[in-house]
């Protein structure tokens, strides 16, 4: 068994870069959500965010690269569950509960992942991943009872939010080999085409009723186009130049974001205990990364 050592530093600006970029891009999406839902229904705000992600992305040539014929059943199941339910999710639960504290309560996506895999690999995780995962469900309880208070319909929101995490968490170890065999762009466009397909019923008449004003539909577009595209093929340049490991740093930026542009830009009050909730479950996420990743 090798011995674990640390990766080299980054050594230039556009090495960080790779990592920040998309979790502030991921972070600000639970802020475009919030700011789309002031001219739409939620399921106009998920069907929009495909076609303008899948429209992106088709600008890229790596995305249109062909896939392996054998996993384009995946890939279809894959745009159910990574996409189009877990997304859909997201704007309904924010009609009740703050993009903060949504955004927040998406910092317990690695437990979500890392829980699913033990059961998946029917392996139980080592003893610092289970350290990390009972601290980071510590944090996500302070955060969804928090956010079960206060506002009419919160509770549903939570579950909504954890329907979603769940979904994304077995989509996580559904995508991974998919990505490894076709890369990740190829995989990630044709599953939002799956995504738009299945949101057109309910996302088109939404649209119809929309009641747009600048604003929104800066929100709506920057969710498509940044949130679904641009930053995915970030990730995808940065998994390829840092590693996997390395580049999945990028998801601990995403709560702060959202913690801080929905205070700030909306104006959201979130209560002490709930950051603490937070921060205990970025804790649990780095001690899973440091329990589930060995550096070669």
């Amino acid at each position: 068994m090798g011995v674990k050592t640390a990766p080299p530093p980054l050594t230039n600006l556009s090495e960080w870069a790779l990592l920040v970029v998309p979790g502030l891009i991921w972070g600000a999406s639970f802020l475009f959500i919030a700011e789309g839902l002031e001219a739409l229904a939620p399921d106009g705000v998920t069907f929009l965010r495909f076609v303008f992600g899948f429209l992106t992305l088709a600008l890229v040539p790596r995305a249109r690269a062909p896939v392996q014929g054998s996993d384009r059943v995946s890939i279809l199941w894959l745009g159910v569950v990574w996409l189009a339910f877990p997304m859909s999710m997201f704007p309904h639960a924010e009609q009740s509960v703050s993009s903060a504290l949504t955004g927040m309560l998406n910092g317990a996506l690695p437990l979500f992942a890392t829980g699913i895999a033990s059961v998946m690999a029917r392996k139980a995780p080592s003893r610092t991943a289970m350290a990390g995962l009972l601290v980071g469900l510590g944090g996500a309880v302070l955060m969804a009872i928090t956010g079960l208070g206060g506002v009419k319909n919160s509770a549903k929101g939570v579950l909504l939010i954890t329907a979603a995490l769940f979904s994304y968490g077995w989509a996580i170890n559904l995508a991974r080999p998919l990505q490894q065999r076709n890369g990740a762009l190829p995989v990630v466009w044709r599953a939002l085409g799956v995504a738009l397909v299945l949101t057109a019923p309910l996302g088109i008449p939404a649209v119809m009723a929309a009641r747009w004003s600048v604003r929104p539909l800066l929100a709506v577009l920057a969710l498509g186009i940044l949130g679904t595209a641009v930053a995915n093929v970030v990730m995808a340049i940065a998994a390829g130049r840092l590693g996997a490991a390395r580049s999945s740093a990028t998801s601990f930026l995403i709560p702060a974001v959202a913690f801080g542009l929905g205070v700030t830009v909306r104006g959201e009050q979130v209560p002490l205990i709930a950051v603490g909730g937070g921060l205990l479950c970025l804790a649990g996420a780095w001690l899973l990364r440091r329990g589930t990743t060995s550096f070669s």
